[in-house]
């Protein structure tokens, strides 16, 4: 309810009256928007027009993103990290410092202002456009511990 708004309008025609009404609705889910669509089109037939969706990403969403990407970016420089050390016989300590070096975010829009606002675009075009990519450079320095010996271990 807090994501719809609904703006009617009554009007006198000869002697009748007509009301049009304007809904609204913002939607996080691409799949439940075609869900409603389609059940406006099945239930109102053509006494109902559905435009065009306006995508956009909320500032909390590209924070999101963002924390994901360089989370995600850790993971990386540690496996290569374990590799690494794999390749030399060593194991792979605790990290000593983590740096993130550089985010880069491009393509698509944000705070609902569209990149292109053409309505000759395809509902594709329109996602493509829409879509974020993210990227992040960190550096890391892990520990490097020897490898023991488990013979040496036993009793």
């Amino acid at each position: 309810e807090e994501n719809m708004t609904v703006t009617e309008d009554f009007s006198r025609l000869e002697n009748t009256y007509q009301m049009e009404a304007e809904v609204c609705i913002i939607f996080s889910d691409f799949g439940k928007m075609q869900n409603v669509c389609n059940l406006l089109t099945e239930k109102l037939g053509t006494s109902v027009t559905i435009s065009a969706p306006h995508f956009y990403h909320t500032p909390e969403a590209v924070d999101t993103l963002r924390r994901q990407v360089c989370v995600a970016a850790v993971g990386n420089t540690q496996r290569k990290a374990q590799e690494v050390c794999r390749l030399f016989g060593q194991s792979l300590g605790k990290p000593l410092l983590i740096r993130e070096e550089e985010t880069k975010e491009w393509g698509g829009h944000r705070d609902g202002q569209p990149s292109d606002t053409s309505d000759s675009l395809t509902l594709q075009e329109r996602i493509q456009n829409a879509t974020v990519y993210a990227s992040c450079r960190v550096s890391a320095v892990f520990e490097i511990k020897g490898k023991e010996n488990k013979r040496n271990k036993l009793p």
